[in-house]
């Protein structure tokens, strides 16, 4: 990573950015009142975060799951859930929808993922979702834009295997 001096949108800009977390919000009230519980949330954020490249808010968020009661093979198999079974049918089609948000420049959201996505997620939980996914696709940029850091943590230390 260089350590070339970039514009920290966040304080460069304070009045967008306080738009942008008092926006973040209220999509989180949105999603608490179609029912999408933290673990959901979080699970999707962290995906989402995953495919957009942005280590800190992949951070953030694993961090907030980890409080949500996700546990650690869970986050490990995010990247994999196509071929995982460790993942509900709704978890499943909110990371699709994840992952149409993210590549939306490729073709949009598709009739057939739509209609699949549609057939599990209630209009609400939908709605909810989809502007989740505007919210943390707009933090991503921002935090990739700036390239905030994301340092080592002192206290973790990988674990040695003992053979």
């Amino acid at each position: 990573m260089s350590t070339e001096r970039r514009v920290h949108l966040s304080r460069s800009a304070r009045r967008a950015y306080d738009a942008l977390d008092a926006f973040s919000r209220t999509v989180g009230e949105i999603g608490v009142e179609a029912g999408i519980d933290d673990r959901l949330k979080e699970l999707v954020l962290i995906h989402a975060s995953q495919l957009n490249g942005c280590a800190y808010c992949v951070r953030n968020h694993v961090d907030r799951a980890v409080r949500a009661g996700v546990t650690v093979d869970e986050i490990a198999q995010l990247p994999a859930w196509h071929e995982s079974g460790v993942f509900t049918d709704r978890e499943r089609a909110a990371f699709e929808l994840a992952e149409r948000y993210v590549y939306i420049h490729e073709r949009g959201i598709p009739d057939d993922v739509y209609d699949r996505v549609g057939g599990i997620l209630s209009e609400q939980e939908y709605v909810a979702l989809s502007w989740m996914l505007v919210s943390i696709n707009a933090f991503n940029r921002i935090t990739i834009a700036g390239k905030y850091p994301v340092p080592p943590r002192q206290h973790e230390r990988p674990v040695a295997d003992s053979v």
